[in-house]
């Protein structure tokens, strides 16, 4: 279902929302649990749980990304020197009030051949990622290239 969005700066011209599939190299794909999104492995009847990823793109490369139909979006937040994903509910609209506050909740998007990798833009270097263990939470993370977390990801957009 595609949602339409107000985006650019100027927010004068509409961005189609559309909802992706999306799963993480060792085929972990997202859902919720207690209001935190997890990455693990869905089988039979547990796969209606699958959570799509509502992409709301900026511009070339940058994107919202939101669960429920554009009513939560992940952000990246910083407390102290520590830095999480969050999900927080927020309106499209407020958002493109406020660029600051805009910042937190969009990711630059880098395709590398097939996989695509998402990077905070309010804290650059923090990667979106999952643990290598099932059934944790999706999070970030400043270390990439380490094989502890993944952050490459295979999307489609939803049928």
């Amino acid at each position: 279902m595609a949602l339409e969005a107000a985006c650019t700066p100027s927010r004068r011209r509409l961005c189609k929302m559309q909802a992706f599939r999306i799963w993480d190299i060792n085929q972990k794909t997202f859902y919720l649990r207690n209001n935190q999104l997890i990455a693990g492995y869905l089988q039979g009847p547990n796969t209606k749980l699958e959570e799509k990823i509502d992409m709301v793109p900026i511009d070339l490369h940058s994107v919202l990304l939101g669960l429920h139909g554009g009513k939560l979006f992940l952000s990246c937040v910083k407390s102290g020197n520590d830095i999480k994903l969050q999900l927080e509910e927020i309106s499209i609209t407020d958002l493109s009030r406020n660029k600051e506050q805009e910042k937190r909740f969009t990711f630059i998007r880098s395709e590398k051949g097939p996989t695509t990798s998402f990077e905070s833009a309010a804290c650059p270097g923090w990667f979106l990622c999952t643990a290598l263990e099932a059934d944790q939470p999706v999070g970030l993370t400043n270390t990439p290239e380490e094989s502890i977390k993944i952050t490459k990801f295979y999307f489609q957009e939803d049928q």
